[in-house]
C-alpha cells in the first residue's frame, strides 16, 4: 500500500515539473465525445517546433463536444451535447476552473439547457452570458453568469419551428466584433437570424429585417468576422461553399461572393465544417470533410476571396482546426482517423505544408488554444 502512494506520489511530482518546464508554451485544450466515464477534455502543451504533449485530462462531463474560455475568471465552459443531463431532460454546460500556473483543472458547476443537443457555445464580450445552439432540439439558449462568471440561471431559450420539409438546426451562436448584435445559423432553415441582447432581461430580441434568407440547401454552419466587423464569413456544410457577406454600420449583412469549398474535380459528397482567418489577417481557412482537405483562400483588400489552394488534412473527416497563437502552425483534429495532424503554414502561400507530426485522440471535436 504505501509502495503505490509513494509511485502516486511521484508521479504527481513528475507532471508537476513537466508542467512546470513546459510553462512558456502555448497550451492546447482538446474536447470529443465520450463513452461510460471516460474524460472528454484533454491539455497538451505545444512546442516550438510543433510537438504536442499531452498533460492532463479532466472530467468534463458527457460529449464536452465544444467549449469557450473567460480569460478574466479563468473558466472553461464546455457543453454537453447530450439530450438528458444529470438525469434531467436537456443538453449540459459543466464549468470548470484552470490554474495556467499549475495546469490544475477543476470542475466547479454544472447547468441544465432546456431541450437539449447543444453543438456550439460563445461568451458574450462583457462576460455576463453564454449563448449555446442546441442542433439537434431546434432550439437556442442563454445562460446568466454571477460575478464571478460561474452559470446561475437560463434566462432566455427559444424553440424554432419547423418548415416542412425543412427540420430546423441551429449550429452557431455569437456576437459580432463590436458586440452590436447575436447571429445566430440555422443549417436546416438556411438562414441567419440577428438578435439584441437585453441585458437586464437576458433575453434575445429579434432585430427588425434580421433574418437572412440563404439558397436551399447551403445549411449555414460557422462563420467569423474580420477584426474591424465589415465582413462576415460563412462556411456551408453542405453545400460546400464558403459566402462573404458586407456588414453595415448597422450590423446588417448583405451577400458579395459565394466560393466553392472542394476541387473542381471532386464528385463525392462532402461536409464543410470549421472556419478560421489566418493571423496575419491574409489568409481565410475551412475544412472538407469528405475531400478531407483544407481550403485556403487570399483575403483581398476589399475582403473579397481568391483560392489559393487546397492541402491534406493529415487524416479522415476534419471536424475542427485551429491556428497556433504563433501563426505558424495549423493543428487539424480528424474525427473518423482518431487523430490530431500538425502542419507548418507557408507564410507566402498560407497553404499548410510540411508535417510536423500527428498525435493519437479518440475523435477530437473541438480545439482551441487557451489565451
Amino acid at each position: 500500500m504505501c509502495k503505490r502512494i509513494s509511485l502516486f506520489i511521484i508521479a504527481v511530482i513528475l507532471l508537476g515539473f513537466s508542467y512546470s518546464c513546459n510553462k512558456g508554451n502555448p497550451k492546447l485544450f482538446v474536447g470529443g465525445f465520450t463513452k461510460d466515464n471516460e474524460n472528454g477534455l484533454f491539455l497538451f502543451d505545444f512546442d516550438r517546433k510543433g510537438n504536442l504533449t499531452l498533460l492532463a485530462q479532466a472530467d468534463a462531463g458527457p460529449n464536452p463536444s465544444f467549449f469557450c474560455f473567460s480569460d478574466k475568471h479563468d473558466l472553461i465552459y464546455a457543453l454537453n451535447e447530450v439530450k438528458e443531463f444529470n438525469g434531467k431532460h436537456g443538453g449540459g454546460v459543466t464549468t470548470l476552473k484552470y490554474d495556467p500556473a499549475t495546469g490544475a483543472i477543476e470542475k466547479k458547476n454544472e447547468i441544465v439547457v432546456p431541450y437539449g443537443g447543444p453543438c456550439h457555445i460563445s461568451l458574450s464580450s462583457d462576460k455576463g452570458f453564454l449563448f449555446l445552439a442546441n442542433y439537434s432540439s431546434a432550439s437556442v439558449a442563454v445562460v446568466k453568469l454571477d460575478g464571478n462568471g460561474i452559470p446561475e440561471s437560463v434566462s432566455d431559450s427559444i424553440l424554432y419551428v419547423s418548415e416542412a420539409p425543412k427540420v430546423s438546426h441551429p449550429h452557431m451562436i455569437s456576437e459580432d466584433p463590436a458586440a452590436r448584435h447575436v447571429y445566430m445559423t440555422d443549417l436546416g432553415l438556411d438562414r441567419i437570424l440577428i438578435y439584441d441582447l437585453d441585458k437586464s432581461s437576458g433575453k434575445l430580441q429579434p432585430v427588425t429585417n434580421g433574418t437572412i434568407i440563404l439558397p436551399d440547401r447551403s445549411g449555414p454552419r460557422h462563420f467569423i468576422f474580420n477584426d474591424d466587423g465589415s465582413k462576415m464569413y460563412l462556411i456551408n456544410e453542405p453545400g460546400s461553399s464558403v459566402m462573404v457577406f458586407n456588414v453595415d454600420e448597422a450590423g446588417m449583412l448583405k451577400l458579395a461572393q459565394t466560393l466553392s469549398t472542394v476541387r473542381k474535380k471532386f464528385n463525392g459528397r462532402n461536409s464543410c465544417a470549421e472556419i478560421l482567418i489566418g493571423k496575419s489577417g491574409n489568409f481565410l481557412y475551412g475544412s472538407n470533410r469528405g475531400e478531407n482537405s483544407v481550403v485556403v483562400y487570399n483575403i483581398g483588400e476589399d475582403g473579397l476571396l481568391n483560392l489559393a489552394g487546397h492541402d491534406t488534412c493529415g487524416g479522415n473527416w476534419p471536424r475542427n482546426f485551429v491556428i497556433d497563437p504563433s501563426g505558424k502552425f495549423l493543428l487539424v483534429g480528424n474525427q473518423r482517423s482518431d487523430n490530431i495532424a500538425v502542419f507548418k503554414i507557408n507564410q507566402k502561400t498560407g497553404l499548410p505544408e510540411k508535417p510536423a507530426g500527428q498525435t493519437a485522440m479518440k475523435a477530437p471535436a473541438y480545439l482551441e488554444f487557451w489565451r
